[in-house]
């Protein structure tokens, strides 16, 4: 198993997978080659910007731009690339290959290999390829993974504090002090908004708490004004 990748310089660099897989930062690569443009499709190639590494991220369909949104907000994720590598095989005599679309750097270290899809089953091909894959990763202690349709109304909940991500919403240590303390307890948002104080400058700095996860709210419901908000230890 052979890997591929863009060195620093932009030069191409091909590699054993066992030894590239611990010495090489793939999460700092940048993308083997961009997607590409295709005509009749609903979101064209574009750019996420990550909180967790503070640098773009492209994507190529929307499955891919939602499950880029939703890594930038695990706790588990520390680094994250778009298509930094192939993985190259040779089986039943032809040289196969695969470009993942997305590289994670877990906190422990691990890495995992990961692609998007919108559809709730894979082909026999996709099982096939993940089945692959999963060997492939397992055998340098990495991890790989198919991410799937997600509930929508979690989708939309996450989409919506994705808005705040940016730390300039976080507010001032006073007012995240504030916020902790307004919601110790299980408060329902508007009062504990009100509490804390005016609400144009309190909410961006809730809800950007709430996508840090430094507060915690109950993403699996419909957002409202009277949904409860607590902090990580309530």
């Amino acid at each position: 198993m052979d890997v591929r990748f863009l060195a620093a310089g932009g030069t191409t660099e091909c590699s054993r997978w066992s030894e590239a897989a611990v010495e090489v930062a793939f999460e700092e690569c940048p993308p083997l080659r961009p997607f590409p443009v295709r005509k009749g499709k609903r979101t064209a190639p574009g750019w996420w910007w990550s909180a967790t590494t503070g640098r773009l991220v492209h994507y190529g369909s929307g499955a891919m731009r939602l499950h880029l949104m939703l890594l930038d907000r695990d706790p588990r994720v520390q680094g994250m690339a778009s298509r930094p590598l192939e993985l190259r095989w040779r089986a039943r005599n032809a040289v196969r290959t695969h470009v993942p679309q997305v590289m994670l750097r877990l906190g422990d270290g691990q890495g995992v290999l990961a692609d998007c899809t919108a559809r709730g089953e894979l082909s026999q091909r996709q099982r096939s390829l993940a089945a692959v894959l999963g060997m492939v990763c397992a055998a340098v202690g990495w991890r790989y993974w198919v991410l799937g349709p997600v509930d929508p109304v979690y989708r939309r909940n996450v989409t919506w504090l994705a808005g705040y991500r940016h730390p300039r919403y976080r507010g001032s240590q006073e007012l995240a002090a504030a916020l902790r303390e307004s919601f110790a307890d299980r408060t329902p948002l508007w009062e504990g908004v009100l509490r804390t104080g005016d609400p144009v400058m309190v909410l961006p700095a809730l809800f950007h708490a709430l996508w840090a996860g430094w507060l915690s709210v109950d993403l699996g419901a419909p957002m409202h004004e009277r949904m409860p908000v607590w902090s990580g230890t309530a």
